[in-house]
């Protein structure tokens, strides 16, 4: 069932976003050479906690048997891993590496969901036009995010968009309705037909977040449960926002 929020509960979902937004920030500013994504998890958990929050996704189980619940307070996957990295101490970031950052922040029982891409250094042509068209995939999807639309609508948007640039998205892993749960209805799917799926209403928060390859589209995953990979080991971008559909243009909550 789709929820559609109260005005008290739109306002306590703001305060989680802005949350993540503060700590994208926080990470922005510290990514270079020679850090690592333990490193940065350790910051990211720092900022939730000094405004008031808890990092949601530490300690999230898996829907396998016998893996374990997620360790850390953000993903961080590298390069060729789609999401659900895990943040080491042993990998140190290079210049040139791609990391893309999944955090979501729990606040007064209701979460902020964002997740971006950062360039380590200076990245190459072919990163620096993946990240762009990942970010831009987002708002051509959101352009639909319209009372009288349907899901459907962003889904095709998001895919066209990044087909016509060259890049494949990721079919198996979709965006997702969020409030009191980090997941909820409706699911948000990066490709579709027009047209299709629930009707868009005011008051619905989603959390859209197109996931890009820049080769050819299949994935696996690694043996610890949760790392998400390129099949054939090209480079991969995520870029997410937590939005409020309002009855005009929506609100994207997790920008500063």
């Amino acid at each position: 069932m789709i929820e559609i929020k109260s005005k008290r509960e739109i306002e306590l979902i703001k305060e989680a976003c802005k949350i993540v937004a503060l700590v994208h920030k926080a990470i922005e500013n510290a990514i270079k050479p020679g850090i690592t994504t333990k490193e940065l998890d350790n910051i990211a958990e720092r900022v939730i906690k000094e405004n008031g929050g808890i990092p949601a996704q530490k300690g999230y189980p898996s829907y396998q048997k016998g893996v374990m619940p997620f360790p850390s307070s953000i993903c961080a996957s590298i390069n060729d891993e789609v999401i659900h990295g895990i943040p080491s101490e042993r990998v140190h970031l290079k210049d040139g590496d791609l990391v893309s950052v999944d955090l979501v922040a729990l606040k007064n029982g209701y979460n902020g969901d964002a997740a971006r891409t950062y360039i380590v250094g200076k990245g190459s042509k072919e990163a620096e036009k993946l990240v762009e068209v990942t970010r831009k995939a987002f708002f051509e999807g959101i352009k639909f995010a319209k009372p009288g639309y349907r899901i459907g609508d962003i889904s095709n948007a998001i895919g066209e968009f990044v087909e016509k640039n060259g890049f494949s998205v990721v079919k198996e892993f979709q965006g997702h309705g969020i409030g009191r749960e980090m997941h909820e209805d409706p699911g948000i799917p990066n490709y579709g037909k027009p047209g299709k799926g629930p009707r868009i209403e005011s008051g619905m928060t989603l959390a859209i977040e197109p996931m890009v390859i820049a080769g050819n589209p299949d994935i696996c995953e690694l043996d610890d449960g949760w790392t998400i990979v390129t099949e054939d080991g090209s480079l991969a971008a995520h870029y997410e926002n937590t939005i409020l559909v309002t009855e005009n243009e929506p609100k994207v909550l997790t920008l500063l």
